[in-house]
C-alpha cells in the first residue's frame, strides 16, 4: 500500500510539473469545465491581415489529452480573446461518429463543420466542444481560412452548451 501511494504522489507532482512547463513555454493548454466568471469573450472578427483573428482557422501545435508534452501541429478555430491569449476549438479530420460511443465515454464531444480550405485534400471536419485551448498569438503557425459567419455561431453555440460559458 505505501508503495501505491508514494507512485500515486509522485505522478501527481509529475503531472503538476509538465503543466507547469507548458504554461511557461507558452504553448497551448486547456480549460475544461462548468460555468465560469471567466467565460471566454466569443467574437467573429476575421481579417486578412496575416494575424490570427476569431472565425479564422488557424494552424497551432495542440498538446495531446494527456498532457505529457507530446501534441501535434493541428487547425484551430479560433473563437475569442482573453487578454493576450487566442481561444480555440481544434479542428480534425477524423470521423468521430463512428465511435460515438468511446468519444462519449471519454468525455469528447465533435460536431460536424464541412469542408473549407483549411484541408487541402478538401476532407469534412469536426470541431471538438469539451476542450477550450488557450493560445499564445506567436505560436500560430499559418493561417488557414475564415469560416463562415453562420457555421462560426453555430459551433460557439455547441461549444457554450457543452461547457457551460
Amino acid at each position: 500500500m505505501p508503495i501505491r501511494r508514494t507512485y500515486r504522489a509522485g505522478m501527481a507532482r509529475v503531472d503538476r510539473v509538465r503543466r507547469w512547463v507548458a504554461r511557461i513555454s507558452g504553448l497551448a493548454r486547456h480549460t475544461v469545465g462548468t460555468a465560469r466568471p471567466d467565460s471566454p469573450a466569443v467574437d467573429y472578427r476575421p481579417r486578412a491581415d496575416g494575424r490570427p483573428d476569431p472565425g479564422e482557422i488557424v494552424w497551432a501545435w495542440v498538446p495531446y489529452d494527456e498532457g505529457d508534452g507530446r501534441g501535434k501541429d493541428r487547425p484551430v478555430l479560433v473563437v475569442g480573446r482573453r487578454n493576450a491569449a487566442l481561444l480555440g476549438l481544434m479542428l480534425t479530420s477524423k470521423d468521430h461518429d463512428r465511435d460515438a460511443a468511446d468519444e462519449a465515454r471519454h468525455g469528447r464531444v465533435w460536431t460536424d463543420i464541412g469542408t473549407g480550405p483549411w484541408d487541402a485534400r478538401g476532407r469534412p471536419s469536426e470541431v471538438r466542444l469539451d476542450r477550450l485551448l488557450v493560445l499564445d498569438p506567436a505560436t500560430v503557425r499559418r493561417e488557414g481560412a475564415a469560416l463562415d459567419r453562420r457555421r462560426f455561431d453555430r459551433v460557439v453555440a455547441a461549444a457554450r452548451r457543452v461547457q457551460g460559458w
